[in-house]
């Protein structure tokens, strides 16, 4: 059976990710607080984000940027989002 946690983004109840995504106190609350459906969107955000950014994870701004826009992300908060992006309308008759 999946544990569920209470999302911090959707505020009810979801399933809750399978460990922490990363280790410390940042990746115990995230693990505590917010949902695998919240965790996937936010990947989804913050690939695009570099891509567009073109960011060097290993830079500590641009770093410290991604964990700043995750934790806006999370919160409900506005977060910068990649420029440009129009997601694509999926035709349900094809």
């Amino acid at each position: 059976m999946s544990r569920t946690v209470m999302c911090r983004k959707y505020q009810t109840e979801l399933e809750g990710l399978d460990r922490a995504p990363f280790p410390g106190p940042k990746g115990q609350d995230i693990f505590e607080h917010v949902s695998k459906k919240a965790w996937q969107e936010w990947l989804h955000e913050q690939t695009m984000l570099i891509n567009e950014k073109h960011l060097n994870v290993m830079d500590p701004q641009a770093k410290a940027f991604l964990d700043e826009q995750r934790d806006r992300f999370l919160n409900n908060e506005n977060y910068e989002k990649a420029e440009g992006y129009t997601p694509v309308a999926h035709d349900a008759n094809k």
